[in-house]
């Protein structure tokens, strides 16, 4: 056999010995490399749902009554420092000037997409018909965009939403918003971002790890409402992870002190704001919470389906109160729990 003959042999049986690798190799590649496949979704998104970060507003800005009868003023340019800096404000009627609390609320989207126009991509139900009938309960209701991936990370969003807080303090004449009465609401993404904000607003341990003074003070805030909330990194799904893990570093591969700064309840103390807690997809993460709450002797409570009825429900189920009677018997709770605590 020649020289040449054997090299072309040993070639052809490296690539053989290694071609068993290969996918294990790709894989590895994308999940250290994880905006590949958040970018390919985003990219598959673009055109129905916000993917982009934008330093002008996603749509024109309008003021007046809706067709339910609530009054809305889009498009508030609460910050210069981050793209996305918009906010909307509905009123439950005209009467802007009458005494209501103050709920604000921070859309879903895996911190890849989403708005406040448009709800949660990854969520199945009417996001924007949930907060039209927590508004109609009696809450003037600020809705809250953010920056996304892969430009911004974890902490970014939480930085840019103590912002928002300053802006909202800042005109609460302006707009009529009762300050001192405030409930902050998150579903999915942004209910990773509520939960993390509660402690950085009452625990200033966990304000100084990440970096943020809070604006708001905690007597300012009179619950908090989470809607299916990932948080203990370490149960999530390969799927959840992907997402997090981006929004985090941008790989599946947290180290510890990454997953402590992340999950927030390992931060709860008695000092957290009344919580309510809504477990769906991620029950496990709302039982833990559930759980830190519990011992901290801090007052919540949890709707877990899976746990009350053998009900599987779908990621952030609530928002199909219109049509599901499970649905609507958490909503109700939830409200419940709100006038409880929001007086």
């Amino acid at each position: 056999m020649s020289r040449k003959t054997g090299k072309k042999r040993h070639t052809v049986l490296i690539v053989l010995a290694v071609l068993p690798a290969v996918p294990a190799i790709i894989a590895l590649i994308l999940m250290t490399h994880t905006q590949i496949i958040v970018g390919t979704i985003q990219k598959l998104s673009a055109g129905t749902v916000n993917t982009i970060n934008s330093y002008e507003p996603l749509g024109e800005p309008m003021e007046g009554v809706k067709n339910n009868g609530q009054y809305i003023i889009t498009e508030l340019k609460y910050s210069e420092t981050y793209p996305n800096s918009f906010l909307d404000i509905t009123y439950p009627d005209e009467n802007r000037e009458t005494s209501r609390p103050t709920l604000i609320y921070f859309h879903g989207g895996g911190f890849f997409g989403g708005s406040k126009s448009v709800g949660d991509p990854l969520a199945e139900s009417d996001a924007t018909a949930l907060l039209d009938d927590i508004c109609a309960e009696g809450y003037n209701f600020v809705n809250i965009d953010y920056v996304l991936v892969p430009e911004y990370h974890f902490p970014a969003p939480l930085i840019q939403a103590n912002e928002a807080f300053r802006f909202l303090n800042d005109h609460a004449d302006e707009y009529h918003l009762d300050m001192g009465r405030v409930v902050i609401m998150g579903s999915s993404a942004g209910a990773i971002m509520t939960s993390q904000l509660g402690s950085i607003i009452t625990n200033p341990d966990y304000a100084e790890v990440l970096g943020i003074s809070p604006v708001l003070k905690p007597e300012q805030i009179k619950a908090v409402v989470l809607d299916d909330a990932p948080l203990v990194y370490d149960k999530f799904s390969l799927g959840t992870k992907v997402l997090v893990g981006n929004y985090v570093k941008g790989s599946i591969f947290l180290n510890h002190e990454e997953k402590q700064k992340y999950n927030n309840i390992l931060w709860v103390d008695s000092n957290y704001p009344k919580a309510f807690l809504l477990g769906s997809e991620y029950y496990v993460d709302m039982r833990e919470m559930d759980a830190a709450l519990t011992s901290a002797n801090a007052e919540h409570a949890l709707v877990d389906p899976l746990a009350e009825q053998n009900l599987q429900m779908q990621h952030c189920f609530v928002a199909s109160e219109r049509e599901n009677d499970v649905a609507k018997d958490a909503f109700d709770r939830m409200i419940s729990f709100l006038k409880q605590w929001v007086r």
